[in-house]
C-alpha cells in the first residue's frame, strides 16, 4: 500500500494517522517532490477508476493559469488533463491511497482510508 500526500494537507496528516493507528504497512510518497509520471498518473487512473478531471484541485493557482476549468472532459483531452497533472503535482486530489488488491482511492474522509485498509492490506 502507498499514500501520495502532501505534508502540509490535513486530510492527508488524518489519513496518516489512521493508517498508523490500524498498524497498516504503507509507504509514503511525497508527491510534490517525488512527482509522479505522466505513466504513473494513468496507473493511478485505471487503479481508482477515474479520469483526470476526477482527481484535479481546479481551485489551485496553476489551475487557473492554465485555464483548467474550461479544457473539455472528454477522451480526446485525457492525455493533457495527465501531462497538466504531472507537470503540476499541486492540482493532484489528496491523499491517494493504492491498496493492495489493485484498486485505488482518494481518501478525503476517515470512510475512504478504511475502506483502503480493508481492500486486501
Amino acid at each position: 500500500m502507498e499514500i501520495w500526500i502532501n505534508p502540509a494537507c490535513s486530510k492527508c496528516r488524518s489519513a496518516v494517522t489512521l493508517l498508523d493507528a490500524e498498524g497498516a504497512d504503507y509507504t509514503v510518497r511525497r508527491y510534490l517532490e517525488d512527482v509522479p509520471s505522466p505513466e504513473e498518473i494513468r496507473a493511478v487512473l485505471d487503479r481508482l477508476g477515474l479520469e483526470p478531471w476526477d482527481i484535479t484541485r481546479t481551485q489551485e493557482a496553476a489551475a487557473k493559469e492554465l485555464g483548467i476549468k474550461e479544457w473539455p472532459r472528454d477522451a480526446g483531452s485525457r492525455e493533457r488533463w495527465i501531462v497538466a497533472l504531472s507537470g503540476h503535482p499541486k492540482l493532484i486530489q489528496r491523499p491517494i491511497i493504492t491498496a493492495e488488491d489493485g484498486t485505488a482511492v482518494v481518501a478525503r474522509s476517515e470512510e475512504a482510508v478504511r475502506d483502503a485498509l480493508g481492500r486486501g492490506a
